[in-house]
């Protein structure tokens, strides 16, 4: 929860974390107190798309690049309607913007929607300690009053806030009416993209493919799935634990044999459709320079991700689940976190990152090719 005021300056504030670690800086974006999960993204580029993206609901962003906010903010790169994360954490903030698309500064954009920041923090020392520790969370307080309480009241208050685990976050950030995004071009094939927080380059990267893309809301029946008379159906990405979520209607798709495609919490859902559990990741993978090798082809390529929780599904067989047969398709290089699922009876695959590349590298925009052709052999 969020209470904010204006006019940060250089007023004083603290980031408490909930395992007693404190670390002092200075006002940036919104004054006040907020609360969430600490995180660190390895991103050097796309802060825009970061704070935008619905994934990141209810957690306090760390950055882990020192200089944050040199381009500004313009009105292109939002993914979504407003900014989601909970607070926001950087070393070095850009005094003056230098870009022919900025329209405001990030200290703005931030004070204008209410988000409470923190500058000057030794982000290389905090991401080190949560790598260590793990994610946990996190208070930020900011202005005179709230930054000179004592640590030990601003750390029981820490201790109140929800955890992340059990939290059923997606009902909150997806659309809460049906939206179109249409086919650029000649219209090839209609699309159910379930919204569990997407962003808003995905059904574009769909559209340039000449696909009509009806996005619906979280709480969708397969009823209102089937109702646009779909030739696949998209899981989006969102944020919160997967435990929570209602696999009803990934369910209904897979007993139909729809072609299906689902990304990050999407793949998360079909994984447990599919019978396998998912876990809490000691610090999680969030940033757009992941090498995850796509184990069908032997390509490696570089990913952008934001996920805290993962799929555990045996690497190393091919796995009996009620839907056939199914395996990993993707892996991490870093730590062999699963990165993406594949069913060989029926048409339907996931992947744990995002292809859509907003931002990041581009290398994994082939997976909405694979989507269409799973869609054109099902026509066939």
């Amino acid at each position: 929860m969020t209470t904010s005021t204006r006019g940060a300056g250089q007023a004083p504030a603290v980031l408490v974390l909930e395992d007693g670690r404190i670390f002092r800086g200075r006002a940036y974006g919104a004054v006040g107190e907020t609360f969430g999960e600490a995180v660190f993204n390895t991103g050097m580029t796309g802060y825009q798309e970061t704070l935008t993206d619905p994934s990141y609901h209810r957690q306090v962003v760390v950055m882990t690049a020192p200089h944050i906010g040199n381009t500004g903010v313009n009105d292109e790169d939002d993914e979504s309607r407003r900014i989601w994360v909970a607070g926001y954490v950087v070393r070095d903030p850009a005094r003056i913007p230098s870009n022919w698309r900025s329209r405001r500064t990030l200290d703005e954009e931030l004070t204008s929607q209410g988000v409470v920041g923190i500058s000057g923090v030794d982000t290389r020392a905090l991401t080190r300690h949560l790598r260590e520790r793990g994610a946990m969370r996190v208070g930020l307080f900011s202005g005179p009053a709230l930054a000179g309480a004592d640590d030990e009241s601003l750390l029981a208050r820490v201790r109140r806030a929800p955890q992340m685990t059990g939290a059923d976050l997606s009902s909150q950030v997806a659309t809460a009416e049906a939206y179109v995004v249409p086919a650029i071009g000649t219209k090839r094939f209609t699309v159910a993209a379930i919204d569990l927080g997407i962003k808003g380059m995905t059904p574009h990267r769909m559209a340039e493919r000449g696909i009509e893309v009806h996005v619906l809301p979280a709480t969708a029946t397969a009823e209102e799935v089937y109702a646009v008379r779909p030739d696949g159906v998209f899981l989006s990405n969102g944020p919160g634990d997967p435990a929570t979520a209602d696999l009803t209607v990934v369910k209904a798709v897979l007993e139909r044999k729809t072609p299906l495609f689902g990304i990050c919490f999407g793949n998360q859902l079909l994984g447990r459709a599919l019978g396998f559990g998912t876990y809490k990741l000691k610090y999680g993978h969030r940033g757009i320079n992941q090498p995850v090798q796509d184990r069908t082809t032997g390509k490696v390529e570089i990913t952008a991700h934001n996920h805290g929780f993962a799929v555990d599904a045996p690497l190393d067989k091919i796995s009996d689940t009620p839907y056939g047969r199914a395996e990993v398709s993707h892996v991490c290089l870093n730590d062999d976190v699963v990165e993406g699922l594949q069913l060989l009876d029926q048409p339907a695959f996931s992947v744990q990152y995002h292809p859509e590349a907003a931002a990041g590298p581009h290398d994994a925009a082939y997976l909405f090719d694979r989507f269409v052709s799973l869609m054109e052999g099902q026509r066939a």
